[in-house]
C-alpha cells in the first residue's frame, strides 16, 4: 500500500512539474514538447556566419509524448556551454543526449514540406519573448521526470545579436 502511495505521489509531482514547465514555456511565448530521443544528436555546419562566428546546429529527433510524432529539434550550438567556434562536433552538454533520453523543449515550431520541428530552444538573451523569438530551452528529464538544467542557457555569444 505504501508503495502505491509513493508511486502516486511521484506521478502527481511529475505531472505538476510538467504543467509548471509547460506554463512557463507558454508565458515565454514558446511551444512545449516532451518526449524520447529516437536518434543520436548530429552536428550540422552553419550556413551563414554572424560576425565571423559559425552558427552551427545540433539536430535531435524527438518522439513527442503529445502527438506521437517525430519532431526535428534544431538546437543552436552557440547557446551550449561547451560551444567551440572552430569545432565540428556536437558541443557539451548536448553530447550527453542519447537515444532513449527523455527531454523537454520549449521553442518555436516549424513545418517544412517533409518534416516538422522546433527551433529557438535557447535563451533569448534577456530580450522580451515573442512567438518568433520565445525564451526557450532544452532540458534532459531525470528518471523521475524532473527536468535538469537548461542546456541552452549560455550567454557568451549574446553579443552577436546586439
Amino acid at each position: 500500500m505504501r508503495f502505491i502511495a509513493l508511486v502516486t505521489l511521484c506521478l502527481l509531482g511529475w505531472n505538476t512539474a510538467k504543467a509548471d514547465e509547460a506554463a512557463q514555456c507558454q508565458a515565454g511565448n514558446g511551444t512545449f514538447l516532451t518526449g524520447r530521443v529516437v536518434a543520436d544528436p548530429h552536428f550540422a555546419r552553419g550556413r551563414h556566419p554572424l560576425h565571423g562566428i559559425e552558427l552551427s546546429h545540433t539536430h535531435v529527433t524527438l518522439l513527442s509524448d503529445r502527438d506521437g510524432q517525430s519532431w526535428d529539434v534544431a538546437v543552436d550550438d552557440v547557446f551550449a556551454a561547451g560551444y567551440d567556434a572552430a569545432g565540428e562536433t556536437v558541443p557539451a552538454p548536448l553530447s550527453t543526449i542519447r537515444v532513449g533520453s527523455r527531454i523537454e523543449v520549449c521553442g518555436r515550431p516549424f513545418h517544412d514540406s517533409d518534416r516538422q520541428g522546433v527551433d529557438w530552444v535557447h535563451t533569448n538573451c534577456g530580450a522580451a519573448p515573442t512567438t518568433r523569438k520565445p525564451n526557450g530551452w532544452l532540458k534532459i528529464l531525470g528518471p523521475n521526470g524532473a527536468p535538469g538544467p537548461n542546456l541552452e542557457a549560455s550567454l557568451e555569444y549574446c553579443r552577436l545579436w546586439r
